[in-house]
């Protein structure tokens, strides 16, 4: 039998990942620190292990039980905004954690090592995104992914480790941690949304972002590495459609049944408009058509309407706290 690690695994991606890998077969072992996900995230079937891929020698434990076929690598903190306050942070655990896993896989042989980058790695002005544009990243976390990106070319160079890397963007759906202030806009505004409060938007709202739904994007991750043509690419995963902020919250009020209010906040450095193609995903993996966005808003929020509100979460170590948004301060809640 097939033997897969997924990291992240207790995570919004990484659980619907190791879903798809059951479905396939696999015998799956599940990574997770828990310090993001939630342990009713893991899928029924999954050897579950709690610890931190920052941790060298926790990380060689994953190998004791006996070696991997693939190892998935989805264990991060995404949040691409934040990422310039906390930077060591982000490094340590997006740079130095895949490195450590990296390490592992070139030791023990994996044939596969498939990796969740991000559209992070393009930065500004490159629209659309195509894998053929050379990154310009902007942000650390953006900087961090295509870091290993890199490492991954070079451990395939040096030590023959076979590799897929994906670049999924602005993924929502089940699962998704709607308590975590800094990321994940879709389930940000339903948490507000519930809790009776009116949807804060950084700037005019003009903002653009190709939604996509899990459903894009776990299945061709969980099935890529049986795919001989996937190998050492790189992979725009996603929606095609961007849709503005302004256009996703009357979405959201709509799909929970409530009149859209928005609050504005000042403007925060970010990309304005991230948008990409797919032809190339499509070309190798030959996906069903992608879920629009109002289906997969409606499902997501009757997901969200069933777990109720949730008490937004602090990040607890802001490194650098200057020219942070007023709305991420403390102060401001």
């Amino acid at each position: 039998m097939t033997r897969v690690l997924v990291t992240g695994v207790a995570g919004f991606i990484g659980s619907h990942v190791a879903d798809h890998c059951l479905k396939l077969g696999f015998d799956v072992v599940g990574a997770d620190d828990l310090s993001g996900g939630f342990i009713g995230n893991v899928p029924a079937g999954v050897d579950f292990r709690q610890g931190t891929v920052t941790d060298p020698e926790w990380v060689a434990s994953l190998w004791k039980g006996g070696d991997f076929d693939y190892v998935y690598h989805l264990a991060a903190y995404a949040a691409e905004g934040l990422s310039h306050f906390i930077r060591r942070y982000n490094y340590q655990t997006n740079v130095i954690g895949s490195v450590n896993l990296i390490n592992e896989s070139i030791l023990h042989g994996v044939s596969c090592f498939v990796f969740t980058s991000s559209i992070a790695v393009y930065g500004a002005n490159q629209t659309p995104m195509t894998e053929e544009m050379v990154p310009q990243p902007e942000d650390p976390y953006g900087i961090s992914k295509y870091a290993v990106e890199l490492d991954l070319a070079a451990a395939h160079h040096m030590f023959g480790l076979p590799s897929i890397i994906f670049r999924p963007h602005n993924v929502y759906g089940e699962r998704q941690n709607i308590a975590d202030k800094y990321r994940n806009v879709i389930g940000i505004f339903m948490n507000q949304l519930l809790q009776g409060q009116p949807m804060t938007v950084f700037g005019d709202g003009l903002q653009t972002r190709a939604f996509s739904h899990i459903d894009d994007v776990a299945p061709v991750i969980a099935r890529s590495p049986m795919v001989p043509a996937a190998y050492g690419q790189a992979f725009n995963i996603g929606a095609d459609q961007p849709h503005t902020l302004l256009t996703l919250a009357n979405e959201v009020a709509r799909s929970i049944g409530v009149e859209p209010e928005i609050r504005h906040l000042p403007a925060r450095n970010e990309v304005v408009h991230a948008f990409a193609l797919h032809e190339k995903s499509r070309s190798v993996f030959d996906p069903p058509p992608p879920v629009s966005l109002e289906a997969g808003i409606r499902r997501m929020a009757e997901w969200v309407k069933d777990c109720g509100p949730m008490q937004p979460v602090e990040f607890g170590n802001i490194e650098v706290p200057i020219n942070l948004p007023p709305s991420w301060s403390k102060k401001a809640d």
